[in-house]
């Protein structure tokens, strides 16, 4: 673990000597991340891109890596498609997240790595960093912050930084549903 790894805590995100108010899931943090189950996957997770709504955000405000989301862009969060959990394109008829949102919570977004590299459907699918809703207003499993912390950990990331959320029992017990969250049957 480094300063330039993204850590929650059961007080919030620390970055670079901060500690940033932050929200998870509905479920809370778990070990047995499913989809659809509201719960924030513990792991560490490499951060994958930076994407952004151009009409909301200026691109001079953001590194040149920054991907512009587009009124065809969506995520594919169908367990059972080839595309599972990956960015495809309007029009596509399986299951799927629409990026370009009416409200500002994928106005800037990081993604992460969760269950991408080696896929496996059912596992969970658009872990994100983006915007909340409100302080304190549960995500479907991504982490949100403030728009302005948002923005203040996009111009401090380095190439290496990580999401890290640690399978702590005061975490689990911070934010409930951790352990709850586990499939039954």
């Amino acid at each position: 673990m480094t300063s330039a790894d993204l850590v929650l805590t059961p007080t919030g995100l620390r970055f670079r000597g901060r500690l940033l108010p932050c929200t998870v899931g509905r479920s809370g943090v778990t070990t047995h991340k499913c989809e659809g189950d509201g719960a924030t996957p513990v792991g560490t997770h490499h951060l994958t891109g930076l994407w952004f709504r151009p009409d909301r955000i200026h691109r001079a405000d953001l590194p040149r890596t920054a991907r512009p989301i587009g009124p065809r862009d969506l995520w594919c969060d169908a367990p059972d498609h080839p595309a599972y959990n990956q960015p495809v394109r309007a029009p596509f008829k399986a299951s799927h997240e629409i990026l370009r949102r009416p409200d500002p919570l994928y106005d800037l977004v990081l993604t992460t790595d969760w269950n991408t590299v080696s896929t496996h459907p059912g596992k969970g699918s658009a872990i994100f960093l983006h915007s909340w809703r409100r302080p304190g207003y549960p995500t479907e499993g991504c982490i949100a912050l403030s728009r302005a912390n948002l923005l203040w950990i996009v111009h401090r990331l380095a190439p290496d930084s990580r999401l890290i959320v640690p399978a702590l029992p005061s975490l689990l017990s911070k934010y409930p549903g951790g352990e709850a969250a586990r499939p039954r049957g």
